[in-house]
């Protein structure tokens, strides 16, 4: 089972795992430090990556949801 379900999840609930922050940072450098985050942090987690797409890459989005939803 997954540890996030990612549509519920928020993104200031991943952002408390130093694993998720470490993908985060992995496929977007620089991305948690962000001040836009603030911003999105209530929203689902999907819908933030999704988001965040026109800034750092549909491929780095796809990347940090495909990873994020794989930690168990």
């Amino acid at each position: 089972m997954a540890r996030y379900d990612l549509t519920t999840t928020t993104l200031a609930t991943l952002l408390e795992d130093p694993e998720v922050v470490a993908i985060m940072e992995q496929h977007a450098p620089g991305i948690t430090s962000n001040p836009m985050l603030g911003m999105a942090s209530g929203m689902p987690a999907a819908q933030a990556v999704a988001m965040a797409g026109g800034m750092i890459g549909g491929d780095a989005a796809t990347s940090i949801v495909d990873a994020v939803a794989s930690l168990e």
